[in-house]
Formats: structure tokens, sequence, C-alpha cells
């Protein structure tokens, strides 16, 4: 296996910059996500490590070795694709060898190869099978086994699960993750799917417009974003700008739009007396009749969405729209009024 070093990275497509001067570690082992909306350069990251795109600037390491100009073939590594990819004509057991037979490995090693990986992701009943006989999960157990089966140093997900249902897409992301601790594989992931970066991730790079804006593991990407891109992408958040009005300690007072609120900043970027700041919270830091915080909020419910485990509330407070979430027995429905409370540790001050 490899660690994998991105240094000051640019690739350009004439006038447009797809990848702006990235700069990307990788530790030997690691499953990290590249995760952000269409068009804000991952895809393009992805394909310049596999070697699909030389960079116009900067370099691509695999341990101390520069792999700028090294074709796709040369490199080692194998790729995922959202498409499968795989041999209409040939056999399951023929798409998962085609990699080895290319690299001329002996035929009793190729067997005891792809007899484990089709063991590890549940195909040995289905080698004689051709892939459209298959499932589209079962499809993608295929496209994995025929990327890993040769044991490359980098694993390369191309946004692999998008073309199956929801439970299906949860099944094999545990899989491939199960998979990738089992073996060591450092691994890179592509997706726009937040739920499945945080579940699948040792660390999430965010990525807009070809820049990174946040690299970190799930949880802190999460409750400490540190940009208002970040927050806004991740799951649901509360942005709103403030005036910082005193200090106390690490302990802002900030005039919200809605009313005042004490900040913690402990551990953030503290802003200063007078200074304007953007900040979030995340809607299930709004506890429902909780009377132990300082930052007491209440307002009219204006919509509320049962989701099962939770009912997913759009409150107005003081003319100002926010998000909650309750996981309360009682039936909440529009119109009811309902006071929170919400932890001075919960905000996080954001740039941009």
């Amino acid at each position: 296996m490899a660690n994998l070093t991105l240094s000051n990275l640019v690739k350009r497509f004439d006038d447009v910059v797809a990848v702006d001067h990235i700069n990307l570690d990788v530790a030997d082992g690691e499953f990290v996500t590249l995760l952000g909306p269409s068009g804000c350069g991952k895809t393009t990251t992805l394909r310049t490590i596999a070697g699909f795109y030389y960079p116009d600037e900067g370099e691509v390491l695999f341990g101390n070795t520069i792999m700028n100009n090294v074709p796709p073939n040369k490199r080692d590594t194998a790729m995922c694709f959202q498409s499968y990819a795989l041999f209409p004509h040939m056999t399951v057991w023929d798409n998962i060898s085609f990699g080895l037979k290319m690299r001329k490995v002996p035929v009793v090693e190729q067997k005891a190869k792809i007899e484990r990986v089709m063991e590890m992701l549940s195909l040995k009943d289905l080698g004689n099978r051709k892939p459209g006989q298959l499932s589209g999960g079962q499809q993608q157990r295929v496209a994995l086994a025929r990327s890993i089966v040769t044991e490359p140093q980098v694993l390369l997900f191309d946004e692999p699960l998008s073309n199956l249902d929801a439970k299906l897409r949860v099944q094999v992301r545990v899989e491939i993750r199960e998979m990738q601790k089992r073996l060591g594989i450092t691994a890179i992931y592509v997706t726009h799917d937040q739920d499945e970066a945080l579940a699948i991730s040792d660390r999430i790079v965010i990525m807009s417009q070809g820049k990174i804006e946040q690299i970190g593991d799930p949880y802190t990407i999460y409750r400490h974003p540190k940009t208002r891109f970040v927050a806004g992408f991740i799951g649901m958040a509360n942005i709103f700008d403030g005036v910082v009005l005193e200090k106390e300690g690490a302990v802002c007072t900030v005039q919200a739009p809605f009313g005042k609120v004490y900040i913690d900043t402990e551990g953030q970027e503290v802003p200063n007396k007078g200074d304007t700041i953007h900040f979030s919270w995340r809607p299930e830091d709004m506890k429902i009749r909780d009377r132990t915080s300082r930052n007491q909020i209440s307002g009219n419910v204006v919509q509320a969405v049962f989701m099962g485990d939770i009912t997913d509330l759009f409150i107005e407070v003081n003319g100002c729209r926010m998000r909650a979430q309750s996981d309360d027995e009682a039936k909440i429905t529009a119109k009811d009024h309902l006071s929170f409370g919400i932890s001075e540790k919960a905000f996080s001050i954001l740039r941009g």
C-alpha cells in the first residue's frame, strides 16, 4: 500500500481552473472522501490521481515517487466507476480475473485471489453468471472485486453507489468500508452524498470551486464547520449574521436578527467586540423545553414534517426562519408555539 500526496495541484481545461492549488496528504491505509457539489473539482482530482489527466502544476506522489507523467496502467491503482464498467459478455469469474490475466499472474495464484474476494463480497455462488443476470448491488460488488483482486496501492471510487437505491447504498457502503479496513488499502472516494461521506470516511475533504474548504474527520466536519459553505453543505444548519456586543472570556454575547445569543468560542477563532460575525448551529441542537441554557428561543411552528424517528420543524422566531428537530413522542403540528434551549457550545463561528 502507499501514502499519497497532492502538492499544490492545479488542473485547467482551457481557461477554467478545475483544481486550484490543492494540498492533501493521505496516510497509508487511510480512507479519504472528496465531497462537494457538481463542478467543485473532486472528480477531476480523482482522475488526476488515476493518471487520466496530467497536472498543469504541482505534483502527485505515491510514497516518494512523483507520478505526474506516469500513465494510468503504470500507477498500480484501481478504479470503481459509477457505471460498473463490466464486460457484458464475460462471466463474473472472468470479469474479476481480467486484471490478473493482464498482469500474467499464474493461474493457481489467480484462482486463490479470485476465490478470496468472491468469498469476501458474497459472490461465490455467482461465478458463472453474466452481468445482465445480476442485480445492481451484485454488479457493484463484482466491479469492486475486480478492483481489489489485483491488490492495488491506491483504490479509487468515482461515485460508485449513485445508481443503487437508498437501502442498497447503505448496505454496499458498509461492505466497502469493511473490505477496505480488512485489506488496509489506501482509498480515495468521490461522492456528493453527505451521509455517505460521514458514514464511510476516516477524513473528508470538502471542495468548492476547485479549492479545499476544510479537511477533517466526520465528527469535526459536522460539529465544527469552518466556513459558511461547509456548514450549509454538510447536513442542515441554521446560519445567521450577528454583532458581538460583549466578551467575557471565551463567551461572546451576540446580537442576531432573532435576538441575543451567547456563544462559547473556545477552540475557535475569537472575534472582537463590535465585529460582525457569521455563526451556525445544527437543528438537533435546539432542545425543546430545555431551561438549562442561557440561550432561550421560542417561536411558532410553520411546518412539522414527521420523519419516523424525528420530526423536522420549521420555526419562525421574531420574523426569522430556522430549522429544529424533535424526537419527542408528542405529536407536533403547525401553529404550535415551542420554546427551545441551545447550548453555548453548539455554535460554530464561520468564515466567508
